[in-house]
């Protein structure tokens, strides 16, 4: 059984990979509700990730948006020409210019670090080695179960445990294997863009606790923010407190900090013009 099982899984394997690689954008659209908007839709946004993507040589990541109120962005894409970055229509209202501006230049990092490419990939290597693992783990349970007679079933089953264990915890290091740092790296590629350390602050003050949009662990690893609450959860985070990434721009960046947002608009500096403006 064990024999005709894994050939099974490489063929649903090799499957897996050609639809995510080849179809991950419209996997992630359909998963999150992320549409494509032309620059006649939303001039002001398309325009800034225009300007700071001409600022550093690349072509214009298409732009999208989810109409959700939460507070979010993230950019998705495997190569030039077909990276995208996405806001929440929640993160649209809630921002000014400048905090929009900051928010998509952190997104920008993320594809010039390539980030964005890396945790595709990883997220499609990490789905193949769950479905690999789950696959050997139910051919072996139905050893033990269609299979009473056979006295190797106990330790096949053991077998199946074990190879399920390693390749579901293998599964969840692939999904962290960027480091938590690469947020921080992305604040500060966010500042070296905009050069306003006080917009990239602000923008997360607002982001922090209204951020939780559903989607699977995998596209949350990509978010500007995916806050989870308990022990394993924290400790399984894929991004630092936002409290901490605060911290790091007032430390590195010379930012100044407004404190929580308590749901109004921030006092804003005199050249930040509303986005909704």
């Amino acid at each position: 059984m064990l024999a005709g099982t894994i050939p099974l899984a490489l063929v649903v394997a090799a499957i897996w990979f050609a639809i995510a690689f080849f179809g991950n954008q419209a996997i992630v659209d359909g998963l999150t509700g992320a549409r494509k908007v032309e620059r006649s839709v939303e001039p002001q946004i398309y325009n800034l990730l225009e300007n700071l993507a001409i600022s550093r040589g690349l072509r214009t990541p298409t732009l999208r948006i989810i109409e959700k109120p939460e507070l979010n962005a993230y950019a998705s894409g495997l190569r030039e020409g077909q990276y995208s970055v996405t806001v929440t229509r929640g993160l649209i209202e809630a921002l000014d210019r400048d905090e929009m501006e900051a928010v998509l230049a952190h997104e920008l990092t993320h594809v010039i670090n390539k980030d964005v490419r890396t945790m595709v990939i990883a997220s499609i290597f990490a789905g193949i080695i769950t479905v690999l693992a789950e696959l050997v783990f139910r051919s072996l349970f139905y050893v033990r179960g269609g299979r009473r007679d056979n006295k190797n079933a106990g330790p096949l089953l053991l077998i199946g445990f074990v190879i399920a264990l390693v390749g579901f915890a293998l599964a969840i290091v692939i999904r962290l294997m960027l480091s938590r740092t690469r947020e921080y790296v992305a604040d500060a590629g966010a500042v070296e863009l905009t050069k306003n350390p006080d917009a990239m602050i602000s923008a997360l003050r607002k982001v922090s606790g209204r951020s939780r949009l559903k989607a699977p662990d995998e596209l949350q690893g990509m978010f500007l923010d995916n806050q989870k609450e308990g022990f394993l959860d924290s400790l399984f985070a894929t991004h630092p407190p936002i409290d901490k990434r605060i911290a790091a721009l007032v430390r590195f960046g010379g930012g100044v900090d407004p404190g929580p947002w308590a749901g109004q608009a921030l006092p804003a500096p005199a050249t930040a013009v509303p986005l909704s403006g």
